[in-house]
C-alpha cells in the first residue's frame, strides 16, 4: 500500500520598514497537480524534494497549496495573510480527509510577518500539526534568512536550511528535506533540535559562504550533518528587516536521538559565529562620496553602484531615485543602468507607445517618505508585459507591464512591480545588457559572483536611505530582542541551548 506524503508551500520575506503592504497579488497562487508540474520545472526547494519522492515506488504525492511570493515586499496586509492561510491550511484538511497522510514536507521562508500575524509560519506549523495529529511527521525547509521560531520548532520533527549564501542550493536543500522526511518515516531516525540564539543582526561580505567568515560555521555545520548521528545542522542569520519579537541570528543541530550532541555542536557554532560577529557588517560609502569616485574613474569597465538599501529581495520597496538624482546631480556623464518601480511612470509609456517622449516622475510612488519623486523627459525606448524567467533557477517572474525609458546617459527599467534583483534576469528580458554600460544600479546586497562581481571593475556599496538598508542603526527596530548587536554594546555572550523535541512513539 502506497504511503501518502503531504507537500505544501508558503514563502515570503519581508522588510516591515517598508511601509508599502504585500497583497495577495504579490504571490503566485498554484493547487495540486499545477503545483508539482510548475514545480518540476525549476530548481527550487520543492523540485529537490521531488525528485527524490518521485523516485520511491510506493509513495503517492498529495500536493496542497503553494502561495510562492512574486518577490519580497512590505508587510502582508492582514486581510490578505487570512486568504493565504486559510486557503493553506483548507488544503492540508481536505488532504486528511481524503485518506492518511503519513509525512509532510513543507516549503517556507522564515521571514513572513502580517500586520497581527507576527509568526505566520509558526501559526501555520501549528494548526497544520493539529490538523495532522501528533503521529504525522512534519519536515521544514528554511532560508537560512529565517527567524526559526520556537513555535516552528515545537510544531515541526526537523528543519533544514539553505547552506549557501548567495543561495544557490535551493534544490540540494528540498533534497536534503525529503530525504529526512522519508528516514523519519520508515523509523530509522528519531529527530532531536538543538537551538542557540544569538543576538546579532548582520550583513556583509563576511556572509558570502564561499569566500567569507560565516563559511566556516557553515562549514562546521556540514560537518555534523555528516557525522553518524547529525541529521540537519546549519545557521539562520535572519532578515533583519524582518523586525518580529524573535529575530536574531541562530545555530541549530538536528541529530538522531542525540540530545548532548546536538547540544554540544550548536554551542560550537554560535561560539564560533560570535567570534567573528564585529567582521560582519558592510563598509558603507556615501552618496557624496561615490559622486566624488565615480567623477574621477579613468580606467574602463563597468562600476558597480550596490543599493542594497532599496533591495526588493530584501522586502524594500524598488522604487529609490536616491543613486539616480545623485548622478544627475553630479553631472556623471557615462552610460548608467537603473532599475526601478513606477507603475505611474509605466502607464504614461504604455499610452504614448515606442518611440515618444513622456514626461514622467520615477520613484516615490511606494515609498514616498524616503523618496521623493524626480521629474524627467525620456523617451520610450522598449515596452513588455513583464513576464520573465529568472536567469538563476528558471523560476517564473513578473514585472507586470514594463518600460524602458532613456534619457541623457540614462537607461531606466521600469517595472509595474518589484521583482528579484539578485541576478540580471530582468534587464535581460528588456533588452539590456549590463556589460555595455559604464555604470550599473545593483539593487541587491549579493549576488551570485559571475552576476556582477566576476567582470564589473568596481563594485561600490552606498548608504542611500532604503527599507533594506545595511545600515541598521538607522531603520528604528522595536519588536527584536535587546540587546541585540550592532543595535546596542553586549558585554559577554554567554550562548544557551534550548532543547526541542517531537515525543511521539512512531511504528514503521
Amino acid at each position: 500500500m502506497a504511503r501518502r506524503v503531504l507537500l505544501a508551500e508558503c514563502k515570503q520575506e519581508v522588510s516591515t520598514f517598508n511601509p508599502n503592504l504585500s497583497r495577495l497579488e504579490d504571490f503566485g497562487i498554484r493547487t495540486g497537480k499545477v503545483f508539482l508540474d510548475y514545480h518540476r520545472t525549476v530548481r527550487n526547494e520543492v523540485g529537490g524534494a521531488l525528485s527524490v519522492f518521485e523516485a520511491e515506488p510506493l509513495l503517492e504525492l498529495v500536493p496542497t497549496y503553494s502561495a510562492f511570493f512574486i518577490t519580497s515586499g512590505g508587510t502582508l496586509a492582514q486581510a490578505d495573510w487570512e486568504t493565504i492561510a486559510r486557503d493553506f491550511l483548507g488544503g492540508v484538511q481536505h488532504a486528511r480527509n481524503s485518506g492518511p497522510i503519513d509525512g509532510a514536507y513543507f516549503c517556507m521562508h522564515g521571514a513572513m510577518c502580517a500586520e497581527n500575524e507576527f509568526d505566520p509560519e509558526g501559526y501555520l506549523l501549528e494548526q497544520s500539526r493539529a490538523i495532522l495529529g501528533e503521529q504525522v511527521p512534519i519536515v521544514v525547509s528554511l532560508d537560512l534568512h529565517g527567524i526559526p521560531t520556537r513555535r516552528m520548532f515545537q510544531h515541526a520533527d526537523a528543519i533544514v536550511a539553505y547552506h549557501t549564501y548567495p543561495h544557490v542550493d535551493f534544490y540540494e536543500t528540498g533534497e536534503r528535506a525529503a530525504r529526512l522526511l522519508l528516514e523519519i518515516m520508515n523509523g530509522r531516525v528519531r529527530p532531536v533540535t538543538a537551538r542557540v540564539p544569538i543576538p546579532a543582526l548582520v550583513r556583509g561580505d563576511e556572509l558570502i559562504t564561499e569566500t567569507g567568515l560565516f563559511g566556516r560555521c557553515i562549514e562546521q555545520a556540514k560537518e555534523v550533518e555528516r557525522s553518524p548521528h547529525g541529521l540537519s545542522a546549519g545557521m539562520f542569520i535572519g532578515n533583519p528587516f524582518t523586525d518580529v519579537p524573535e529575530l536574531q541570528t541562530y545555530s541549530f543541530v538536528v541529530t538522531n536521538d542525540d540530545e548532548s550532541y546536538a547540544g554540544e555542536k550548536a554551542l560550537g557554532i554560535a561560539r564560533q559565529f560570535w567570534g567573528y560577529h564585529e567582521r560582519m557588517q558592510v563598509p558603507l560609502i556615501s552618496i557624496s562620496e561615490m559622486q566624488a569616485t565615480l567623477t574621477k574613474i579613468a580606467t574602463p569597465g563597468t562600476t558597480a553602484l550596490v543599493d542594497a538599501a532599496d533591495a526588493t529581495s530584501s522586502g524594500a520597496s524598488g522604487d529609490s531615485n536616491s543613486i539616480l538624482r545623485a548622478l544627475i546631480e553630479c553631472g556623471y556623464s557615462g552610460r548608467t543602468l537603473v532599475p526601478i518601480v513606477d507603475r505611474p511612470a509605466v502607464e504614461t509609456a504604455m499610452h504614448a507607445g515606442i518611440g515618444a517622449e513622456v514626461n514622467v516622475s520615477l520613484g516615490g510612488t511606494l515609498d514616498p517618505i524616503r523618496f521623493q519623486p524626480l521629474s524627467v523627459r525620456a523617451k520610450v525606448v522598449s515596452l513588455t508585459d513583464g513576464i520573465f524567467r529568472s536567469e538563476s533557477f528558471g523560476e517564473l517572474w513578473n514585472s507586470g507591464p514594463t518600460a524602458v525609458l532613456e534619457f541623457g546617459p540614462f537607461t531606466v527599467v521600469v517595472g509595474s512591480r518589484a521583482v528579484n534583483l539578485y541576478d540580471r534576469s530582468f534587464f535581460y528580458a528588456n533588452g539590456q545588457d549590463p556589460k555595455r554600460f559604464d555604470a550599473v544600479v545593483v539593487k541587491s546586497p549579493h549576488c551570485q559572483h559571475g552576476m556582477y562581481a566576476a567582470w564589473c571593475s568596481r563594485m561600490l556599496s552606498i548608504d542611500a536611505p532604503g527599507s533594506s538598508s545595511a545600515n541598521v542603526r538607522q531603520l528604528g527596530h522595536r519588536r527584536c530582542p535587546r540587546p541585540i548587536f550592532p543595535l546596542d554594546a553586549i558585554a559577554e555572550f554567554q550562548p544557551k541551548v534550548e532543547i526541542y523535541r517531537r515525543s511521539p512513539q512512531r511504528s514503521t
